[in-house]
This record gives C-alpha cells, sequence and structure tokens, in this order.
C-alpha cells in the first residue's frame, strides 16, 4: 500500500478516474463550490485542497498542484501511480505569445516544449517530445466548440523560469510559434506517458507577453469560467 502519501492524505476509492488540476488551490476551492455537486474534501495536506463530486451526474475530481514541474511531478505521480487515476487536465494560467490570443482565450496544448531538465531521469538516449493524449485533446476542441468558448490548439511552453535573466528568450520562443508560456504541463505529460495515462493541459489567458496586458489574483482564481466548463465537460466523458 503506497497511500497515504507525504502529501494527499486520501485512499485510491477518494477519487474519480479523472482529475482536473489547477494550480492554486483555492482555484480548486472555487471550482468545488461552484460547479461540483455534493462536493468533499479529501485532501488538505500543505493547503493542496482535493475534493471529488459530482458534474451532472458523473464523479470528478478537482486537486491542486502547487506551482512549477516539481510540484505537479510529485502530485501527478502519486495520482497515476498509487491512487489509480487515468486521466489528469491540467486547468491552469498562461501567458500568451501570439498577438492573436486575447486575454481569457482558452489554448489547448497539443505538446509542451520545455527548458526543464525534468526528462533527465528517464535516461532517454534522445529529446523527448511532451505530448498530449489525443483522447482528451479531441473531447476538449469538441467541447470547446460546442460551449462557443473561443480556443486555440498547438504547442506551449513549460518553463522553470519566471524571472529569466535572458531578456530575449520569449523572443526566441515567440519564433519557434509557441503559444504561450505556463510552468508545469511538460512534467505532467511525462509522467502521463510514463505511467501509461492520459494528461491535457489546458489554459486561460492571464497575461500577454506580446501586449502587457494582464489579469489581476482574483480575477485568475474567479473568471477562468469558460476553462472549467471545457475541463468539466472533457471530463466526464472519461469517468
Amino acid at each position: 500500500m503506497a497511500y497515504p502519501t507525504p502529501h494527499i492524505n486520501a485512499t485510491p476509492e477518494d477519487f474519480a478516474k479523472t482529475v482536473l488540476m489547477p494550480g492554486d488551490p483555492l482555484r480548486s476551492k472555487f471550482i468545488a463550490e461552484n460547479f461540483i455537486t455534493d462536493a468533499k474534501l479529501i485532501n488538505d495536506i500543505r493547503g493542496v485542497q482535493g475534493y471529488t463530486g459530482t458534474y451532472k451526474g458523473k464523479r470528478v475530481t478537482v486537486m491542486a498542484s502547487g506551482m512549477g514541474m516539481p510540484s505537479i511531478g510529485i502530485y501527478s505521480y502519486e495520482l497515476f501511480n498509487f491512487f489509480d487515476v487515468d486521466n489528469i487536465i491540467r486547468i491552469g494560467s498562461a501567458g500568451a505569445y501570439k498577438k492573436e490570443i486575447a486575454l481569457k482565450d482558452l489554448v489547448i496544448a497539443m505538446s509542451a516544449s520545455t527548458d526543464s531538465n525534468y526528462a533527465r531521469q528517464f535516461e532517454l538516449p534522445g529529446t523527448y517530445a511532451p505530448t498530449a493524449d489525443f483522447t482528451l485533446l479531441s473531447a476538449a476542441v469538441e467541447n470547446a466548440k460546442k460551449l462557443g468558448v473561443r480556443y486555440n490548439v498547438g504547442n506551449v511552453l513549460s518553463t522553470d523560469v519566471f524571472y529569466d535573466a535572458q531578456p530575449d528568450a520569449n523572443a526566441k520562443w515567440i519564433e519557434m510559434g509557441v503559444l504561450c508560456v505556463e510552468m508545469e504541463t511538460a512534467a505532467l505529460y511525462m509522467n502521463a506517458a510514463k505511467a501509461g495515462k492520459r494528461a491535457l493541459g489546458m489554459f486561460s489567458i492571464s497575461d500577454h507577453l506580446i501586449t502587457g496586458e494582464a489579469l489581476g489574483a482574483d480575477e485568475r482564481r474567479t473568471s477562468f469560467t469558460n476553462m472549467m466548463e471545457v475541463a468539466l465537460e472533457t471530463a466526464i466523458q472519461f469517468e
């Protein structure tokens, strides 16, 4: 028995097969209180809140990951390998790299480039390309269409560095057609691949690296309802 762990005080039965994973624990709480019926707190170690309840009659879990690849690396590894979770959908915020992408638009990560050394542990004889599960991705796209949500699909950057000492770092990723920057998805995709599970990252744009526009902390927590609805509609298809 590998549970409870130092990070999750629960049992596999406490979790739905699909977990929605925001970075911010308060976004997890917001989703539980506003979208999930009969939400029960199943984890609060280190303030990382996790809830399980139902959405449209189907079981779903939402639990935070914290910030960065080391943090989501721990939580997603434990959920996939110790708690019998089959699907994780990251629902986070990101900074846009393209003028055509507006604040609060949805970006769905087909792949996740990274400046992280996370893949080194797997000792692969080359460079690994972290990629979404196609069934989750295609379901999310169809749900975004049905809900009339503006969305973009493509390559994103998962970075280890929020305050980069290299002033032209963003420009180089923009030249390669990367849609936006965030800090978790590449590690999630690698953990899913290693465990033989499914993962998807989707983001609401909170900042714009071209225009300089940005949302406040409260808006990031409570205004990304389009992303939350797309993720929930996707999650219940796999329960």
